[in-house]
């Protein structure tokens, strides 16, 4: 069925006798925190997970439950939230007794006006990359991995760096000026995907349209928007579908993704079906443009905020990467995941039946002091820095976890040479955007300093 990834998880949680995530007095923008109220945690009497407290610091919620409920089970939502570095690590790297079948389900009901537009624009999210736990996995991982592999990445880096330039260059008059410039909507949230754009020779439709759809499917599936929000990104959902799926349909170079796609074969010696073609590029154009740009604003915004740290980015040989490794630590832009039980299984001395649904808390994880001393602190260069959980374990590691990386360090350093006597506009943590599996800073206003 072409919406069956809009009813799912609903659908999962009444088989098993729990309630569905709810939109319940949900009516404001879930892309400014604090506009909704998310059901998980609130019926404790802590802060939501879509909160305006636990968005702007979701620490001291992580790590109380790292401490007293590190297994804990939300009984408005059906979700069990495990939260230590062990239990994680544990559950990413045994795909046979967690599944990875609910990873990209709505977590919200969707309208039924928001079903019908879907449905018209025949979306459908088969099993793919993330949300595919069958035979088929390892080639297609294979496939896309190739584009992104260290020595693609390598040769990658001047197109990078000129891009980066570019658009810093395009701030030049009004920065000079002593205008306030927003480097997150203006440069870090725009930067991965014109970069993608050009190593993909994607033309013919804007970088902001592209991360406009990408940021829609983002609300629309990790969000609590309201049910007029939930319409209008529904809209812009099916039109990033149909876009895809004309992309797919056409003639493109053997040598691109697209073509690769269109040659695959599956261990049956079947071609892949246009389908489950479109669902690679919808987690691949998603992935590549808005979690990367999250991690770019995340990483701007706090060596902005860290005294010494901007000038070190622009001077010092490796303290760029070594930075974007802190920050994917302490602040990584997808901040939890998702996981079902196939049968029962035991974390933490507490017994999970088959079906549970899990949230991997990623984002507690890198502050586990059980694995990483004074957690809180970011100190570049720490000695286990590459032991984090941001991009997973196992065979769902994120195949793109080197061009994000690469993206934000270049990123960092040039804006930190470009930009060098550039001050945050305003003391504080900008309005942050708060999903069920994502967060970032929505702005990053910098001035002359």
């Amino acid at each position: 069925m072409p919406i069956r990834i809009a009813m799912v998880f609903a659908g999962a949680s009444r088989r098993e006798g729990r309630r569905p995530l709810r939109s319940g007095r949900h009516r404001g923008e879930i892309l400014m925190a604090g506009t909704t109220t998310c059901p998980v945690l609130g019926s404790e009497g802590l802060p939501g997970l879509a909160d305006t407290p636990f968005v702007r610091d979701p620490h001291p919620v992580l790590a109380a439950l790292r401490r007293t409920d590190p297994v804990h089970f939300d009984a408005g939502t059906g979700l069990w939230l495990v939260s230590r570095y062990a239990d994680v690590r544990q559950v990413l790297l045994d795909p046979v007794a967690y599944l990875p079948d609910n990873a990209q389900h709505a977590v919200s009901p969707l309208s039924m006006p928001t079903l019908r537009g879907l449905a018209r624009a025949r979306f459908a999210l088969p099993p793919a990359l993330a949300n595919n736990g069958g035979s088929s996995h390892a080639g297609l991982r294979r496939l896309v991995t190739r584009f992104f592999n260290a020595d693609r990445v390598s040769a990658a880096v001047p197109l990078i760096e000129e891009t980066a330039r570019e658009m810093l260059s395009d701030l030049g008059d009004r920065y000079a000026s002593g205008h306030p410039c927003d480097i997150a909507a203006a440069y870090a949230q725009l930067l991965p995907c014109r970069v993608m754009m050009r190593l993909l020779g994607v033309d013919g439709i804007s970088d902001t349209t592209l991360t406009t759809w990408s940021d829609a499917a983002l609300e629309l599936f990790y969000g609590w928007p309201s049910a007029e929000r939930q319409t209008r990104l529904g809209e812009l959902v099916g039109d990033f579908y149909r876009w895809l799926a004309d992309q797919v349909a056409r003639d493109a170079p053997a040598d691109g993704l697209i073509g690769s796609l269109r040659r695959h074969r599956l261990s049956s010696g079947e071609p892949l079906d246009a389908s489950t073609a479109v669902a690679v590029c919808f987690f691949v154009f998603i992935a590549g443009q808005s979690t990367t740009g999250q991690l770019i604003s995340t990483a701007l915004l706090r060596a902005l905020a860290e005294p010494g740290a901007w000038a070190r980015a622009a001077a010092e040989d490796g303290f760029a990467e070594a930075w974007v490794e802190e920050i994917l630590r302490r602040e990584p832009p997808v901040t939890t995941w998702r996981r079902v039980t196939a049968h029962e299984v035991e974390l933490s001395g507490t017994k999970l039946p088959a079906g549970s649904q899990l949230l991997l808390m990623l984002m507690g994880t890198g502050s586990d002091p059980e694995v990483f001393e004074e957690p809180e602190v970011l100190r570049p260069y720490r000695d286990n820095i590459r032991h984090h959980l941001s991009f997973g374990v196992g065979r769902h590691r994120c195949p793109g976890a080197s061009l994000a990386r690469t993206e934000a360090a270049v990123a960092l350093r040039a804006a930190a040479r470009l930009l060098p006597d550039a001050v945050l506009t305003e003391a504080g943590d900008p309005p942050m955007l708060g999903l069920l599996s994502f967060r970032a800073p929505l702005h990053v206003v910098v001035r002359r300093g």
